[in-house]
């Protein structure tokens, strides 16, 4: 024991102590420059806005300031396909060089959705529920028909259509409502060899009204006479509006 602490005394061992000391002072040094340089301590650099640009604005912009990308997509309606709408970081955030940012931009095509049905249901039915498909309504047109406001069929670029067919998420439709009147013309009724009562009844059964009455001839019984003439004329290629009045002629 008492040689080790002769042993301490030497220059033998001071020397070789402050070697060690050297030695573990520069294997300090070593590993810090070598993190420092790794790691690139206070290289940082500010992350430039993207928002509303187009991916390609973008690409070039991350690229030219050494940054790495990654790009996702998602789908609004009425954006612009291709612009970006997100990123993270955000501007302005100091980064190291070499960074990922990741983008997200509107996709350049939109996902198809399933049409739904609406055939049946009120305009405002309708427009609820096609809006929650994240599709338009463009147009309405009218028909005769009694249901009014109600869906009688849908259009789709000009063709008919059916639910369950497959359409771009934010396509606009033509909903094809009815007006609440029905028909707006009917055809006239042949009403010859009718009496007056049967000729009134077909008249008022068409939606038509019943114009001049007036007898031809001798007329012995004004009850039994018939319609021997009409105007307008029955014609089953033309159509009168609703309320149209029709002149007869009745003899016996």
């Amino acid at each position: 024991m008492s040689k080790f602490f002769q042993y301490l005394g030497t220059q033998t061992f001071r020397r070789n102590l402050i070697i060690a000391i050297i030695a573990i002072v520069l294997f300090v040094f070593i590993i810090f420059f070598v993190l420092r340089s790794y790691t690139r301590h206070g290289e940082n650099i500010k992350v430039p806005e993207l928002t509303n640009m187009s991916l390609q604005d973008a690409i070039s912009t991350l690229e030219s300031n050494g940054f790495r990308y990654q790009v996702d997509s998602v789908y609004e309606t009425d954006a612009t396909p291709g612009m970006i709408i997100d990123q993270d970081p955000s501007p302005g955030s100091n980064v190291k060089t070499n960074r990922t940012i990741y983008i997200t931009m509107i996709t350049m095509t939109p996902p198809f959705v399933n049409f739904p049905e609406v055939r049946e249901m009120t305009f405002l039915e309708a427009q609820a529920v096609i809006g929650n498909y994240e599709l338009k309504v463009a147009d309405t047109i009218y028909i005769p028909d009694i249901a009014r406001d109600v869906v009688l069929d849908v259009k789709y670029g000009g063709e008919k259509l059916i639910a369950g067919q497959e359409i771009p998420k934010g396509s606009s439709v033509s909903l094809v409502l009815g007006n609440g009147m029905g028909d707006s013309e009917v055809t006239v009724p042949n009403l010859e060899g009718l009496t007056l009562n049967e000729a009134t009844f077909s008249i008022k059964g068409s939606s038509l009204t019943l114009g001049s009455v007036n007898y031809m001839g001798y007329i012995t019984d004004s009850l039994n006479a018939t319609v021997v003439s009409q105007t307008p004329m029955p014609d089953s290629t033309k159509k009168v509006s609703i309320g149209t009045p029709i002149n007869i002629a009745l003899s016996n």
